[in-house]
């Protein structure tokens, strides 16, 4: 295979077989294991596959935002529960093309090494997420030049920052994208870690138009809000949507990734659902039934290109990790069977 930074998945690991029953891993269609990785996806696409899955296991751009780490783990936890649904209509299974990994564990091994506390080994972290960039990008590019949506699954939200580069640089295109979370993630560009993959994206014109959904004001820097206005961007606060209901600024979020007419990102930081096992655990979050409606509701736009689901983090269950496992992994299958539901409605 090309050299592209990539592990290919292994789903006979994960599916647990019944007799008289198919499971989604064993009816979903790989990459070969040996050729050229740009041809697979051609070929990939010509024989009809249209969305790409694709794991991002990390936590450095975390660690590098002095959060807690944890978000390495969601990969497994999705391919763990997603691997093992019943392989029915409800999942397009001609349609899909399990991608692998993102190769990230000797960058991984090295930030769990280091300090963020201590400014020096700070600064190496964060050169570690520049280097998570850049792994991300040369996997997905190719994927978005030859016409796939992706699915990218675990991770922090730095990856926000790649996707977004890689889709503007394929499609020739500066992006819009609308984020479910607390977190606006446009902090100063300090060096690349999770809290600033749209104000990066932006600054270099990869985004051109983002919305947030479920912002917490009083969790956003000073500094990152002005930035945010001096950008035009626009939010919805959490407060906003306790009060007024989800519904409606559903409504209206839709309609406006609708007049954008770009290539569209659909953001998810698992951290917006409220008690959602996370690197910033969240108990005053959205419900699950409106994080499923957010994504369902946003597939159904044309230009849809991508979803994101970051941050979720098995280790971090107050029940532990095994618990955490189950419920990241029930929680990222069905947001991925939400796109899908959205995206038949186009």
């Amino acid at each position: 295979m090309q050299q592209v930074p990539l592990q290919l998945p292994s789903p006979a690991h994960w599916v647990s077989a019944r007799e008289g029953e198919t499971k989604v891993g064993q009816a979903i269609h790989l990459l070969p294991v040996e050729g050229d990785y740009q041809q697979q996806i051609n070929d990939a696409w010509q024989q009809g596959r249209r969305i790409a899955v694709l794991g991002i296991p990390e936590s450095i751009g975390v660690k590098g935002n002095l959060g807690r780490a944890g978000a390495e783990l969601g990969w497994q936890a999705f391919l763990q529960s997603f691997l093992n649904l019943q392989a029915t209509g409800i999942i397009p299974l001609d349609e899909l093309l399990l991608v692998g990994a993102v190769d990230c564990d000797d960058i991984q091994q090295q930030a769990e090494a280091l300090d963020p506390n201590e400014q020096t080994e700070l600064n190496r972290i964060r050169e570690l997420c520049g280097i998570v960039d850049g792994r991300v990008k040369a996997v997905v590019e190719p994927l978005f030049e030859a016409g796939f949506e992706v699915i990218a699954i675990g991770g922090g939200h730095n990856n926000a920052y790649p996707l977004l580069t890689a889709l503007a640089q394929a499609t020739g295109q500066s992006c819009g994208a609308v984020n479910l979370d607390p977190h606006a993630d446009f902090r100063p560009r300090e060096g690349r870690h999770s809290g600033n993959g749209f104000s990066y994206a932006y600054t270099e014109g990869a985004l051109s138009a983002y919305h947030v959904l479920g912002l917490h004001e009083a969790k956003n820097s000073v500094q990152s809000l002005r930035q945010m206005f001096d950008a035009g961007v626009r939010y919805d606060a959490v407060h906003q949507l306790l009060t007024e209901g989800f519904a409606n600024a559903l409504d209206s979020t839709m309609s406006r990734a609708v007049s954008w007419q770009r290539p569209l990102a659909i953001e998810v930081d698992v951290d917006a659902i409220s008690q959602a096992p996370a690197s910033a655990m969240n108990y005053t979050g959205v419900t699950f039934a409106d994080a499923f409606s957010y994504v369902s509701r946003l597939a159904e736009v044309a230009e849809a290109r991508y979803l994101h689901l970051a941050e979720a983090a098995p280790g971090l269950h107050p029940a532990g990790e095994a618990e955490g496992r189950r419920a990241c992994g029930q929680l990222l299958s069905e947001l991925v069977l939400a796109y899908f539901q959205g995206r038949r409605q186009r």
